[in-house]
C-alpha cells in the first residue's frame, strides 16, 4: 500500500505502528519511523516533506502524535525517552483484528476519553476523511493568516503614495540590517533619482561598500529594459551591487537577465516585499503569541 502524504492521515499510522512492536520488545523512535516508511513504501521526496514552519519532517511528526494517541489510550507505553514497548491492552487490541485504528476506537477506553476531554483538542472525527495532526492544523492556520496579511499588506501599499513607500523601503532595509542608521539610509535614499536609480545605502554600519536601490510601485510587471537600465546605471557608477524593489512582480525575461549579468541584482518582487515587511515586523504588529511545548523526557530522567 502506497502511502500517499496528501490524502492520508496520522491515524492511519496506529495499527502498522502497533503490529510493528507486537513482539513486546523495546523499540526506538528512529527504528519505528523507519519500519513504518518502508511499510508505507514512502519516496525520499516524502520523507523529506516539512511541516508549513520547515522545522520538523511531516512523516515523523504524523508518527509522533500516532503514538501520542496510543499511549494515552494505554496500548503502549515509553519505559523511557525515545523507546516504545506495547502493553497487554495492545495485543489484546491487535488480537481482535481491525482493519484500522484510530480515535473512534480509543475512545472505548476511559484514560483516552479523560484525557482528551480535559484537553479538548480532539475533534470529533469521521473515518472516512483524512485527520491532518493538531500541529499540522495550527501551522497550517499560521501560514494561512500569514498570506492573508501579506496581501493586506500588498494592497495597502499599492494605494500608498510614492514618498510612503520610499519611507516604507528604508524602513525595512534598515530593520534587515542595511543603510547604517535611518538618519543615514534616509539621506541616501532618494539622492539619485536619475539614470535608473532611486537610492544608494550602506550594505553595513561601517559602510564598506554600498547597494543601490531601484523601487518601483507598479502594478504591471517588470520587464528585462527596466532591468536594463538599472544594471547600465550600475556599471556607470563602478557598482557590484542591486535591489530592485516592486509591488508587482518580474517578467521572467526580467529574471533570466538579471541571472545572466555580472552584476548582482536582486529582484524583490510583491509577494516577497509582503513577507519580508511580516518577517522583520514593518507596518506589521503582533496580536497574540502561542508557544508549542513538548514533553521534556530528560527531566523525569530517575538517576
Amino acid at each position: 500500500m502506497k502511502f500517499q502524504m496528501s490524502i492520508s492521515d496520522f491515524q492511519s499510522i496506529m495499527l502498522p505502528l502497533l503490529r510493528h512492536i507486537d513482539d513486546g520488545k523495546e523499540h526506538s523512535n528512529r527504528e519505528i519511523t523507519q519500519a513504518l516508511a518502508e511499510h508505507f513504501q514512502m519516496s525520499q521526496e516524502e520523507l523529506n516533506r516539512l511541516l508549513p514552519s520547515g522545522r520538523q519532517k511531516v512523516f515523523t511528526n504524523r508518527v509522533a502524535w500516532a503514538k501520542a494517541d496510543l499511549k494515552m489510550a494505554g496500548l503502549i507505553q515509553t519505559p523511557r525517552r525515545g523507546i516504545s514497548v506495547i502493553t497487554q491492552r495492545g495485543l489484546e487490541v491487535l488480537s481482535r483484528k481491525p482493519e484500522r485504528i484510530d480515535r473512534n476506537l480509543l475512545k472505548q477506553f476511559p484514560e483516552y476519553t479523560e484525557k482528551i476531554s480535559s484537553k479538548k483538542a480532539v475533534p470529533e472525527v469521521d473515518k472516512e476523511e483524512p485527520q491532518a495532526t493538531p500541529q499540522e492544523n495550527l501551522e497550517n492556520a499560521y501560514q494561512s493568516l500569514r498570506q492573508e496579511l501579506a496581501g493586506e499588506l500588498l494592497e495597502q501599499i499599492k494605494s500608498s503614495s510614492p514618498g510612503f513607500f520610499e519611507t516604507l523601503v528604508i524602513d525595512l532595509l534598515v530593520r534587515m540590517g542595511y543603510g547604517g542608521t535611518m538618519q543615514d539610509a534616509g539621506q541616501s535614499m532618494g539622492r539619485a533619482g536619475d539614470e535608473g536609480i532611486d537610492g544608494i545605502i550602506k550594505e553595513d554600519r561601517l559602510g564598506l561598500d554600498v547597494i543601490y536601490v531601484q523601487a518601483k510601485r507598479w502594478e504591471n510587471p517588470v520587464s528585462r529594459p527596466e532591468i536594463q537600465k538599472f544594471a547600465g546605471a550600475l556599471q556607470g557608477k563602478r557598482a557590484r551591487k542591486g535591489v530592485f524593489i516592486t509591488t508587482s512582480d518580474f517578467s521572467q525575461g526580467a529574471k533570466d537577465y538579471a541571472a545572466s549579468i555580472e552584476s548582482n541584482i536582486v529582484l524583490v518582487g510583491g509577494r516577497e516585499l509582503a513577507e519580508l515587511l511580516i518577517d522583520y515586523g514593518v507596518g506589521v504588529s503582533t496580536t497574540n503569541v502561542y508557544e508549542i511545548k513538548r514533553m521534556d523526557y530528560d527531566y523525569f530522567e530517575e538517576a
